[in-house]
């Protein structure tokens, strides 16, 4: 599990092939200090196994699950991510439960700068949006976010600066790509009434 506070911006170095999947080479001298084998990151939205450690240089194997579900697919050496260590029991829970599997992608629409923040809507299929509500939550590339406002296949957030300038949320530009993770409560709630005789 992870909170959505990105620890920190990491850095691809290489995208090997290891067929069916890709091996990511991600540069990260801070995580990689205490990092273990098989720990799990969440690298932009989407959780991880540590598989080696190279110096400051993690590394991760990508299946073809996460490679036809994710962002991830697309990255390419000099692609920055937003990287979070699991959370501990004893971690304060500063964004939201985040669990790193990505339930599917969005695309930012637009993009209005307003002062310092940035306010950004982006289109996502229609079963996604519906489990988004305004004031909840939800992760874009991992980031834990407050939902502003809600239509049938799109939704808002408003990033303020620090978010811009630590995540790479502030980099992305109408047209981009992003993983989406809706809030796992409002998962469970739905799917307790759906069961429901």
């Amino acid at each position: 599990m992870f909170t959505g506070l990105v620890e920190s911006l990491g850095q691809i170095v290489a995208v090997l092939p290891e067929p069916p999947g890709v091996r990511l080479v991600v540069e990260t001298p801070l995580l990689a200090s205490g990092a273990v084998l098989g720990e799990s990151i969440c690298i932009s939205g989407c959780c991880l196994s540590v598989v080696r450690i190279d110096g400051p240089r993690l590394e991760f194997q990508l299946g073809p699950e996460t490679l036809s579900r994710t962002t991830l697919g697309g990255l390419s050496a000099g692609s920055g991510v937003n990287l979070e260590r699991s959370m501990r029991p004893t971690d304060r829970l500063g964004g939201h439960l985040v669990t790193g599997h990505v339930d599917g992608q969005g695309k930012l629409a637009s993009r209005n700068q307003m002062g310092d923040w940035v306010d950004c809507r982006f289109s996502a299929p229609p079963p996604l949006v519906a489990q988004m509500a305004p004031k909840g939550s939800v992760a874009i590339d991992g980031v834990s976010l407050t939902v502003v406002a809600v239509g049938a296949d799109s939704f808002s957030v408003a990033l303020i600066p620090h978010t811009l300038a630590c995540t790479t949320l502030g980099g992305l530009q109408p047209g981009d790509t992003v993983n989406l993770e809706t809030d796992l409560i409002f998962k469970y709630v739905a799917r307790w009434l759906e069961a429901r005789p």
